[in-house]
């Protein structure tokens, strides 16, 4: 009886050891979390967590509809980093908001395009066409310049990223800009005569950049980022994040799995 004790005792210590090392195993599990809008950004985040799951990291996803929330929970630290806009968007958001965020990685380009179900061509823009546009400043401005670059408007200097309709100094057609929330802009397709739409809603909406009447060139200076909180920017498990983002897999995987919809700019 006291052998079968023993037995039962070194089998319950043993159990409880390896217990103990798996729950100190998770315990040194780093959590991330990164927010991210859901496409291509979130998509592309899925595609690196085996790789950061063999460094120790625990990747969680938040996912986003738009542009300013997830600075604000970067900000305010409900979020370790953010991968869903582009530069010129995180400046103006910083000035207006006043927020502590950095840039560290450039990873792909969203080519901002111009679309329609009314029309085909350029020249087959109608006067007084109403054309939807992104209404926040830096993406307003962007498609602005897109406009302007196809000579549907012509702008007082085409390279003012932060250009508004004030800017305009000719309008040949007469076009009537409409802003909308980015998010909104492809329904807005069937009441409108065009839209310019930021690259990740066209591909969430299942529109390609072949269905685009005109495109951003490969020189646009938009390319989406990974942002922190400034006082993270060396932090290591950050930089870990940026090293698969920057990988050769993530790199393959945008050529293949995007067909040319977005672009790495690594």
């Amino acid at each position: 009886m006291k052998k079968l004790l023993t037995f039962i005792f070194i089998g319950l210590a043993f159990f409880g050891c390896n217990d103990n090392k798996q729950s100190a195993n998770k315990a040194e599990k780093i959590v991330l979390k990164v927010g991210a809008t859901p496409v291509p950004h979130a998509e592309i985040l899925e595609f690196i967590k085996p790789d950061l799951e063999k460094e120790g990291i625990d990747l969680q996803i938040v996912q986003f509809t738009d542009y300013v929330t997830p600075n604000i929970s970067l900000n305010d630290g409900s979020l370790d980093a953010n991968f869903h806009q582009h530069k010129p968007f995180l400046d103006a958001l910083k000035k207006d908001k006043g927020l502590d965020l950095e840039p560290i990685a450039s990873i792909h380009i969203e080519p901002l395009g111009f679309y329609s179900h009314k029309f085909k061509d350029v020249d087959s823009i109608p006067q007084g066409a109403t054309i939807a546009i992104p209404n926040d400043p830096s993406n307003g401005g962007r498609a602005l310049l897109l406009l302007d670059s196809r000579g549907v408007i012509k702008l007082a200097d085409s390279s003012n990223l932060n250009a508004t309709e004030l800017d305009i100094i000719e309008n040949p057609k007469h076009i009537k800009i409409k802003p909308v929330e980015a998010a909104l802009l492809p329904r807005t397709l069937n009441s409108v005569n065009g839209a310019v739409i930021n690259g990740n809603y066209a591909l969430q909406a299942g529109l390609k950049s072949s269905d685009a009447l005109f495109l951003e060139g490969s020189q646009s200076p938009y390319a989406n980022i990974l942002v922190v909180q400034s006082a993270r920017v060396n932090d290591e498990n950050l930089q870990k994040l940026k090293k698969a983002l920057q990988s050769q897999r993530v790199k393959d995987f945008i050529e293949q799995h995007y067909q040319g919809e977005i672009v790495s700019v690594f």
